[in-house]
């Protein structure tokens, strides 16, 4: 059932379903084989993070050191972190979040 690669804490992820759709998070914890919680510090803050389910998310090859150090040292992470990671990963080659234009 699982395509071999498996979520980890720290791990960007795209969501493909549901009205996040398209948006970038971040996993910071992992269920079981099937779901995770994920958050990316804007809307779906730390505190209240969102399970998936990982068939309904795009597993990015990146993984936040930030946040994986975090968790490790003190079991939560900031929502500032999370931002961060998350705008690292979804602004590649400097592209600023005003070019879209709106």
């Amino acid at each position: 059932m699982n395509t071999g690669s498996s979520p980890q804490i720290g791990q960007i992820v795209r969501i493909l379903k549901g009205k996040d759709a398209g948006e970038a998070a971040v996993v910071i914890a992992v269920v079981d084989s099937r779901f995770v919680y994920i958050a990316d510090g804007d809307k779906r803050k730390f505190d209240a993070p969102k399970k998936k389910n990982i068939q309904h998310l795009e597993l990015i090859p990146f993984i936040s050191s930030e946040i994986v150090n975090s968790l490790e040292e003190t079991g939560r992470v900031t929502n500032g972190k999370l931002r961060f990671a998350v705008m690292k990963y979804a602004t590649p080659a400097g592209k600023s979040a005003y070019e879209k234009g709106d």
